[in-house]
């Protein structure tokens, strides 16, 4: 047998390949990013797709199952949300090849806009749930998922954490297996898959048979592990939860749930009446908990002392079963020996000097998901509201539309060029349809940024980098009606103030679109290429210290507190420094400064 170290997302890519999956979809989210990513660099025999949002990837891998072909689709947690509602309704249709929705927890929201507990859904949806524990789980639970989906006809979610995901372990590989299903599509297989009211209350008695079946099958379910060690206490608990608490308790008895939903009730009461006394370690909601309960069961423990918020860890879950209050552990080096690194935008991004635009402009901004929602962080505080992918848009229109004539001027809409795509295009058709005024801004980067670098429908490549079709961003606005569209250059301050504050002043939609601006990290569209000169620096007989470039909040940039004086005799408190190694030569920071202290350097 062959050992692999593997990342549980690289784990998830494996286990698909050796299931025979043939059709793969999603939309980029950390922290399931890796996931496609992998497949598609990995595993020709898979094809492989970013799909504008998630709903069009569960769309796109639900009509390859129709065929018999196994597909796949992946997202995080609040990409479900956007894809709930065609996998609402294929819990009642039903598959025909195997479809596992692969959902990425993101606990502790180190890249996300709130904090869900996917399992709901599972319970929502009335479709069965697998939660691996470490990475050789996710390869193996990916096979298993496809395999319960076939036999009961459903879709079958995977859920991971982001510790699952992102950690790394053992993994014994496996061969690919094609799927024996026959392929075709069926014309007479319409009354399953039509879902009219007629349709719906037939399917409706299939689902609740099918899950009274799937409970049958938990209890035998060989990854629903019952672990005897000590009966005075034990420990229910699944995913990453299950291996803090083992880690820090091991001689306590476990029943490990590989399989979240549906439960295995009658391995529950078995393990009742093995144990005196019965905690539940779980993160996020209680979930296990409030079903537990709900089934006539007392518990010892379990969100009484479990945080119910953010990721748990070894020491936070001994802490808690031990009664005491957790602390940090503690640390040599004392946080006033660390430097101080908050998130912020890279040297030369051309998201900077729109946001300093819009900052001086005194604009309201609805903002949007991605790397600019940094924005918000002082000194820029360009960013006053973000929701959801997408909307940007029609929270501006809202406004206007509550504002009336008193909001000329006031307010815009900002979004980057994926989530244009992803949710932002059907909110402007909106604005338009419904007479609106709003101003929006699509931040045209040419990538998906924020996650990672990959592709979307305006970049021009696919996943496998192969040329493509690109959206003109420009024609899609001219098609949904916006008659004023402009093209801004973000690096042209002066310029972009003038534009966007004429375009805020009209009383009719207007699409601004930000050019020649790619990811300064994509490197395939040589984006130092249109900065004349390398790098910027002071010239000291000229700056007065007024600190005026630090309100662009550029990295190359720090302020050096030393007395000193101009060349006409200026006192002054301090200098700024430009790091060299940092600066691209963008130039915007000579455009704030007026003292003409910021010049240029060597190339």
């Amino acid at each position: 047998m062959k050992k692999e170290l593997m990342q549980g997302n690289a784990a998830v890519a494996r286990g698909a390949w050796e299931a025979g999956v043939k059709i793969a979809a999603a939309y980029p989210g950390t922290p399931s990013s890796e996931i496609l990513q992998d497949i598609a660099g990995t595993y020709p025999e898979i094809y492989a797709e970013w799909t504008p949002n998630e709903k069009v990837a569960v769309e796109v891998a639900a009509g390859a199952a129709l065929t018999g072909a196994r597909s796949m689709a992946i997202m995080k947690h609040v990409g479900l949300n956007v894809a709930a509602d065609p996998f609402m309704t294929l819990s009642y249709t039903g598959i025909k090849g195997g479809f596992t929705i692969v959902v990425a927890d993101d606990p502790n929201v180190h890249s996300s806009q709130n904090e869900q507990d996917s399992r709901n859904w599972a319970r929502f949806a009335k479709v069965p749930m697998l939660e691996p524990a470490d990475a050789q789980e996710c390869k193996d639970f990916v096979k298993i998922a496809f395999d319960i989906s076939e036999k009961f006809d459903t879709p079958v979610m995977l859920r991971t954490e982001t510790r699952v995901a992102h950690s790394d372990s053992p993994v014994v590989l496996g061969e690919r297996k094609e799927s024996a299903m026959s392929m075709g599509l069926d014309p007479k297989e319409a009354p399953k898959y039509v879902m009219v009211p007629l349709n719906v209350r037939v399917r409706r008695k299939v689902v609740d048979e099918r899950m009274e079946k799937l409970e049958a099958y938990a209890d035998k379910f060989k990854y629903n592990v019952m672990e005897i060690n000590d009966t005075k206490i034990g420990v229910i608990s699944s995913g990453v939860s299950y291996q803090y608490t083992k880690e820090v308790f091991p001689e306590w008895s476990y029943l490990k749930l590989g399989m979240v939903w549906p439960l295995p009730k009658k391995m529950i009461a078995a393990f009742f009446k093995k144990v005196k006394k019965v905690v539940i370690v779980e993160e996020l909601d209680p979930f296990l908990e409030t079903e537990i309960k709900a089934m006539g069961y007392k518990i010892f423990h379990g969100k009484d002392v479990i945080p119910i918020r953010y990721e748990l860890s070894p020491e936070i879950v001994e802490s808690a079963l031990k009664g005491k209050a957790y602390k940090a552990p503690k640390i040599r080096l004392k946080p006033g020996d660390l430097p101080r690194r908050p998130p912020n935008l890279c040297a030369g991004c051309s998201h900077r000097p729109l946001f300093y635009a819009l900052k001086k402009l005194g604009a309201f901004v609805f903002g949007d998901i991605g790397c600019y929602t940094l924005a918000v962080a002082p000194p820029l505080q360009a960013l006053h509201a973000c929701i959801c992918m997408g909307a940007s848009v029609g929270m501006a229109h809202g406004a206007m539309k509550a504002l009336g004539n008193e909001g000329l001027g006031k307010v815009v809409a900002v979004i980057g060029d994926s989530t244009f795509l992803h949710g932002g295009v059907t909110p402007l058709m909106n604005v338009v349809y419904n007479k609106g005024n709003s101003t929006t801004i699509v931040l045209d980067n040419r990538i998906t940024g924020m996650t990672g670098h990959q592709e979307h429908a305006g970049t021009g490549f696919t996943i496998r980098q192969e040329p493509t079709n690109m959206v003109d961003y420009e024609e899609l606005g001219k098609a949904l009606g916006v008659k004023s569209i402009r093209k801004i250059d973000p690096y042209d301050i002066k310029a972009c103030m003038e534009i966007i504050k004429e375009e805020m002043a009209k009383n009719e939609p207007s699409l601004l679109i930000c050019k020649d601006s790619p990811c300064m990290l994509l490197r395939r569209a040589k984006p130092l290429e249109r900065f004349k000169n390398s790098l910027y620096v002071i010239d000291t007989d000229k700056c007065r210290g007024c600190r005026m470039c630090l309100e662009i909040n550029c990295p190359a940039i720090s302020w050096h507190a030393e007395e000193g004086q101009t060349k006409d005799g200026q006192k002054r408190k301090g200098t700024v420094y430009i790091n060299p190694d940092q600066c691209v030569g963008c130039e915007v920071c000579a455009q704030v400064c007026k003292f003409d202290a910021i010049v240029p350097g060597t190339k």
